[in-house]
């Protein structure tokens, strides 16, 4: 989502990096470039205009004028000010009561129904125990989405219908979730195609017969400053507890992120980066602020590694890798791993430096590419992936009939393997830890 400005913000700071000592008019000329990339990227002018001016102040102070690396010192100023604009550091729910209840609000059409599953997904892996309430009872099909989501995470949903009331389903789900021990209640409000006053009484009637312990405004990141002028209507009205961000995956500009908690004082919780359940970020603003400056951000690579990698796994693979025993099926099952991550190209531009890859001819990763290789391995017998020296002609025809490829791409792939393996036989006489003390691959 951040690309264009990213490298439009990346170009600035490089021009700025040239000259070995900085004025305020040289400052001037790059914070105009910057003020421009922040505009392009639909962030609100008042915020750009609060943003520089913070900048400006601190960039022709002693701190970077008299700095001996001025170009470096003002990234670290628009580092810094970048995340404090976006709230400074990280805000999860508010989870008070037995159970708590927590409202999600928004528009038709911004992902709510889906964000309560995946919120669910991810307090369950906080060890509590959710419990979904489906208050939309206008929405074709909007109770039996919930329904199947809850399904397929094992997490009880309330047994509503579309003849119900809203605020008596939710009392009622309060009561079930409260005799069955689930403390946490999320209920996945009514939206309409716009803000309404028929809506926000309803919204209103519900908070006062349940008093949430949070409110979260789920709302598309794709929909710019409209986002924005979205949180503010539903704050006045429901004095909302914080934002959720969807399709922050898009091509969108963005800038509703950046300008949310400056414009409303409220901030942004979570984010979702795509349609899987898992597809959900806690926003913490400086690893944000590193994204959008193309720093990197590798606790959320850790934290997505930790919460993907089996550490019993870890420690066998290393033992296999130790005694040179990594076969193509374990190739497979850690790529499928990494591949739970997120793309190659998300994972990327969470490692310093390595975003700017991505424009890189010799780089570009085609994702197509992971499902051949694991067709591949899959259509060889479990004897060919211990030994892969047995598979001569006749078998790689075999396999590439099997696998819906060609016998150059199993020739390739192969090749691959081999290569990887000597290097891992060369990392093994330096004393290779691949997965450090931690049991981990970082």
């Amino acid at each position: 989502m951040f690309e264009d400005l990213t490298d439009k913000l990346n170009l600035t700071f490089k021009k700025l990096r040239g000259h070995g000592k900085l004025t305020e008019k040289n400052i001037d000329a790059g914070l105009k470039e910057v003020r421009i990339a922040l505009l392009e990227a639909d962030v609100h002018y008042r915020v750009v205009k609060q943003l520089l001016a913070s900048i400006r102040e601190r960039a022709v102070g002693q701190e970077v004028l008299a700095s001996l690396t001025p170009g470096q010192q003002v990234v670290k100023v628009v580092n810094e000010e970048l995340t404090q604009l976006m709230g400074d550091r990280h805000e999860g729910l508010k989870l008070i009561g037995q159970p708590a209840p927590v409202m999600l609000v928004g528009l038709q059409g911004s992902g709510k129904t889906t964000t309560a599953g995946k919120l669910a997904r991810f307090l369950t892996g906080q060890n509590r125990k959710p419990y979904l309430v489906p208050a939309d009872i206008y929405r074709p099909a909007a109770i039996e989405q919930l329904e199947k989501l809850g399904n397929e995470l094992n997490i009880p949903v309330f047994p509503a219908t579309d003849d119900m009331d809203p605020v008596d389903i939710c009392r009622n789900a309060l009561l079930q979730a409260r005799q069955e021990s689930r403390d946490t209640l999320l209920i996945d409000t009514a939206g309409r195609l716009h803000i309404d006053e028929t809506l926000m009484a309803e919204l209103k009637r519900i908070k006062e017969a349940i008093q949430p312990s949070d409110i979260i405004l789920v709302a598309d990141a794709m929909t710019g400053q409209d986002a924005v002028n979205m949180a503010k209507a539903f704050d006045d009205a429901l004095d909302i507890g914080g934002v959720i961000l969807t399709k922050m995956e898009g091509d969108a500009r963005g800038g509703a992120a950046i300008s949310i908690q400056a414009m409303t004082s409220k901030p942004i919780k979570f984010v979702g980066v795509g349609e899987k359940l898992d597809a959900l970020e806690s926003f913490h603003p400086d690893r944000m602020a590193s994204r959008i400056l193309g720093m990197g951000d590798m606790l959320t690579l850790i934290e997505k590694a930790q919460s993907t990698v089996d550490e019993k796994q870890a420690r066998e693979l290393e033992e296999k890798l130790r005694k040179n025993q990594f076969t193509l099926g374990d190739f497979r099952d850690q790529m499928a791993q990494v591949r739970k991550m997120g793309s190659m190209e998300e994972l990327l531009a969470m490692i310093p430096g390595m975003g700017k890859l991505k424009q890189m001819k010799q780089f570009k990763v085609d994702e197509r590419e992971f499902v051949r290789i694991t067709a591949i391995i899959d259509s060889m017998t479990v004897q060919e992936r211990r030994r892969h020296q047995i598979i001569n002609a006749s078998r790689r025809k075999r396999i590439a009939k099997g696998s819906g490829t060609t016998v150059q791409q199993v020739n390739q792939l192969l090749k691959n393997y081999v290569q990887v393996q000597k290097m891992i036989k060369k990392l093994n006489k330096g004393g290779f830890r691949p997965f450090g003390r931690g049991g981990l691959p970082f």
